[in-house]
């Protein structure tokens, strides 16, 4: 595998329906710098999303996104960590070989001594299946209203107030909505 800066589906990498797990116990983690370009990997990341840690290593983090995931949870996300707080988010990834796999993310802003953002900290987990039976029609509604916007900021727009919508019709956040799946309590 060569390295590219380029997203996995710009490089061809479509995917395959195949999906991966990693073990319960086992804790993905990742590092980048204030552009989401990837300075650490661990083995588990590299094992799951079948990539050698040379290839991922100044890729942005952006190299393992899925056409199925919403933009708008990325946005929720940068807008999180912009404001230097932390957020879990149930995330789908696309592996290098086209496997795409579930995690339940935790990034976190990584400050320097002076208190200023030098970067971001992410440990996934594998996710409860019945939480991600939950996810995926919420997410599959979002990416479908995204893809009606030809401009990724509006299409990101348009997912969050859809976003906002789905989660205020349930009477809670996505941080309430996430760790009642996280507890085994649907929202």
């Amino acid at each position: 595998m060569t390295t590219t800066t380029e997203t996995p589906l710009l490089r061809g990498v479509r995917p395959t329906g195949v999906e991966r797990s990693f073990g319960r116990d086992e804790v993905i983690v990742t590092k980048t710098d204030l552009k989401g370009r990837i300075t650490y990997a661990n083995d588990v990341f590299c094992r799951v999303s079948a990539m050698a840690e040379t290839d991922l290593l100044g890729q942005p983090h952006s190299i393992i996104r899925h056409p199925e995931m919403p933009k708008a949870v990325f946005k929720l996300l940068w807008d999180t960590l912009g404001s230097k707080q932390e957020l879990f988010a149930y995330v789908v990834n696309l592996a290098g070989d086209g496997a795409h796999y579930w995690v339940l993310a935790h990034v976190t802003p990584s400050l320097g001594p002076a208190g200023n953002l030098v970067g971001y900290h992410s440990n996934r987990r594998l996710p409860d299946p019945r939480a991600i039976r939950e996810v995926e029609p919420i997410y599959r509604r979002l990416v479908a209203e995204e893809s009606r916007h030809s401009r990724s900021t509006d299409a990101a727009r348009a997912g969050e107030a859809l976003l906002h919508d789905l989660l205020s019709e349930r009477g809670t956040s996505y941080d309430e909505f996430v760790w009642s799946l996280a507890n085994g309590v649907a929202a």
